[in-house]
């Protein structure tokens, strides 16, 4: 193609480019609009195909006069020739806002210069197929800057949250569990009152990289839970009520400190589903004094649709963790017949909510919904239908974290109990007698490590109906968002 030819695709006012201007064979390219001047130029070059791995850069001409800050301007080329990854680049201004240029899932190559002169970039072919590192460089999932939700509240709104938080204090209905206590005298499934009971407050960085970024999300560990996982990797905090007791009020403290204090990017509510009036409070509360980071709320999923209403306007990210899907797995490992049913609703409405997982320009997210799956030993037929489901009922574009860090906890391995059986003797003209039997470990089917191959088995079931944006280790340094 002629640059001649380009030219007639491409519109002449740089002010008005938009996305779907751009009609480039093989190439998707989103130029972001509203960066600081001076002017820089973009160059394309495309790949020609010399049957060697190495490509030179045949020159198309100038793409557009596009504006975005030169001072402090870099560029940064990743190669990937042992593993076939494609050649991608990016390009940032000082203060890391946007990504300018962002250019992927292509056979072509993409340099940008002040000049013609300096341009000397290569490509590298793809071997197999081209791994599109795209998760959050497109432009819809790209955002310029960042409020929180809680902080666009209106105080009309904020009055109405307070008044329907401290009223299902006094009726306890905000999760699937719908004990009805008055949480100020008494308590239900989850034995917290009216007071949330806290395990550890501090910055954290075993969460997602595009959660924890640089300094750590403010997470706040919750004891107490709704659910009884036989399984449960944090048995010791959300089995039992160790911790201390906080107000809201004191919470919210415990908020603005993390944000001034350890400076993290985000405030990460650890199982806060039977604590969610609470947690409503506490928010309402850290915005008069200051808070300004996104709240994560960090579930299992086992949500009610009137918590979320609850929570709309509050949350900026979802971050559920669903766990099984048929009801027969649930009852024996969750103790929950309605899990699924109840966590496929939760996460439609939270979507709905937030939309998809965007970022900033320096990877953290800052909005959306991010769902999580732990990888079972044999449950690779309920991750299936976990993955069909977010694919078909939430948006291919949903933000996932295959998990594989699954390890025997809680009473899985653990000796069963001995059960007495009365049995009649023949032999003793009918007498009862009382025997005991031991039949192994409780919850055997799960009381091993998973395998990297059924990992494998989820990751490919995922992408086979469609979901493209994983959680996956970065392959160099920096982020892996």
């Amino acid at each position: 193609m002629t640059p001649s030819t380009f030219e007639d695709q491409a519109p002449h006012n740089p002010e008005t480019l938009e996305a779907s201007d751009l009609k480039w064979p093989l190439v998707r390219l989103w130029i972001i609009r509203s960066l600081p001047p001076p002017p820089v130029r973009v160059y394309l070059g495309r790949a020609i195909h010399d049957g060697g791995c190495h490509r030179e850069l045949e020159d198309t001409g100038w793409l557009v006069t596009s504006r975005a800050g030169v001072a402090g301007l870099r560029a940064h080329a990743l190669r990937h020739s042992s593993d076939g990854d494609n050649w991608y680049l990016t390009m940032l201004s000082s203060s890391t806002r946007l990504r300018a240029v962002t250019a992927f899932g292509c056979r072509t190559g993409l340099a940008l210069s002040p000049s013609p002169s300096s341009i000397n970039s290569s490509i590298v072919s793809a071997q197999q197929r081209w791994r599109r590192r795209q998760l959050h460089l497109a432009p819809p999932f790209l955002l310029d800057d960042y409020i929180p939700r809680y902080q666009l509240l209106s105080e009309v709104d904020a009055a109405k949250k307070r008044s329907q938080a401290y009223a299902h204090l006094q009726n306890c209905n905000l999760c699937p569990r719908l004990c009805g206590v008055n949480r100020y005298e008494t308590t239900g499934m989850c034995l917290i009152g009216a007071n949330v009971k806290v395990n550890v407050i501090a910055p954290h960085f075993g969460e997602e990289p595009c959660i924890q970024g640089h300094n750590g999300s403010g997470s706040v560990f919750f004891s107490g839970c709704n659910l009884r996982c036989t399984f449960c990797q944090n048995h010791d905090i959300a089995h039992q009520r160790n911790g201390f007791d906080l107000t809201p009020e004191e919470l919210a403290q415990w908020y603005v400190k993390l944000q001034d204090v350890g400076y993290v990017h985000n405030i990460n509510l650890v199982t806060p589903e039977h604590v969610v009036p609470q947690v409503a409070l506490s928010i309402l509360h850290a915005r008069s004094l200051g808070l300004k980071v996104p709240i994560v709320y960090n579930t299992s999923a086992f949500d009610s649709l009137a918590s979320l209403e609850l929570l709309d306007g509050l949350v900026d990210i979802y971050m559920p963790d669903f766990k099984v899907w048929s009801a027969r797995t649930s009852r024996r490992l969750l103790k929950a017949d309605d899990y699924a049913a109840a966590a496929t609703e939760s996460i439609k409405a939270m979507h709905a909510q937030v939309g998809d997982l965007c970022f900033t320009g320096d990877g953290i997210a800052k909005r959306g919904l991010l769902v999580r799956h732990l990888v079972m030993p044999g449950q690779e037929d309920e991750a299936r239908e976990i993955v069909k489901f977010l694919a078909e009922n939430v948006s291919r574009d949903t933000f996932v974290n295959i998990m594989e860090q699954y390890r025997p906890a809680a009473h899985v391995g653990k000796p069963r109990r001995k059960t007495r059986r009365k049995a009649i003797d023949a032999e003793t003209g009918g007498e009862e007698q009382s025997t005991e039997k031991e039949d192994g470990v409780r919850y055997a089917e799960i009381n091993r490590a998973v395998s990297a191959d059924e990992v494998a088995a989820v990751r490919k079931a995922a992408e086979a109906v469609g979901l493209w944006r994983f959680c996956d280790p970065p392959r160099h340094d920096g982020f892996a968002i």
